[in-house]
């Protein structure tokens, strides 16, 4: 006797390349908010001790937040956090180098506090003439990069970054967008490299924990399915 009764139709999953590639991408978005987030943060904190020191002045008129930055600079720094941080992971999946050395959030947090400690040092900690504090900043920055990234792209990344962030504080210093009181390296301070590098390995070792996240939470998902 054949079967008249026709088989209930299941609805197709969608393949597991299209779920990732959706997962992946609505991650990426949100890894990228979160770093936006933490770089304004950072901004906004690092930003006032440089202002209380009297390092970087700007104008009355544009000094309208509450931590007394202008209003331009942590949607930049945030912005550029974000890049950064999307950055380190993908140039490491394009080297094939993942960066497995220490990745754990406990190590982020020290980086992140180490980092704050070097900005403060330049704000609050007076040295004999400028060139010790660079020099004294440079072996700080370096040893931060040694102790939490050890990495040949995270270096790289590093000075990049810390050649384009200070070629756009020379132009905007230039332009009379705000200023460094005395400056000893054009428009600038020597030092603002080495916190511009240990800024870059900072939110990269941030940007490289979430995407590890993100692997493990897709990897748990793809486990499941």
């Amino acid at each position: 006797m054949a079967e008249n009764d026709a088989k209930p139709t299941v609805p197709k999953k969608s393949g597991p390349y299209i779920s990732s590639v959706t997962s992946h991408g609505m991650n990426l978005v949100i890894r990228g908010i979160v770093l936006f987030f933490i770089g304004v943060f950072l901004a906004l904190v690092l930003n006032l001790l440089q202002i209380q020191r009297n390092v970087t002045l700007f104008p009355p008129d544009v000094i309208t937040s509450i931590f007394s930055s202008a209003w331009w600079v942590p949607p930049c720094c945030g912005t550029a956090s974000a890049v950064i941080g999307l950055l380190y992971p993908c140039m490491d999946r394009h080297l094939g180098e993942p960066h497995k050395f220490k990745r754990e959030w406990s190590s982020v947090m020290r980086c992140v506090a180490v980092f704050v400690g070097i900005n403060h040092a330049s704000a609050k900690v007076d040295f004999a003439n400028n060139i010790q504090l660079s020099l004294t900043l440079a072996a700080l920055s370096i040893g931060l990069w040694w102790t939490f990234d050890r990495s040949r792209s995270g270096f790289g990344l590093g000075v990049g970054i810390a050649f384009l962030a200070t070629l756009v504080s020379q132009l905007l210093v230039y332009n009379g967008v705000y200023q460094y009181t005395s400056p000893d390296f054009l428009y600038v301070r020597s030092w603002l490299p080495c916190i511009f590098f240990a800024g870059g390995i900072t939110m990269g070792n941030i940007g490289r924990q979430l995407a590890m996240y993100e692997c493990k939470v897709i990897a748990e998902k793809s486990h499941e399915d």
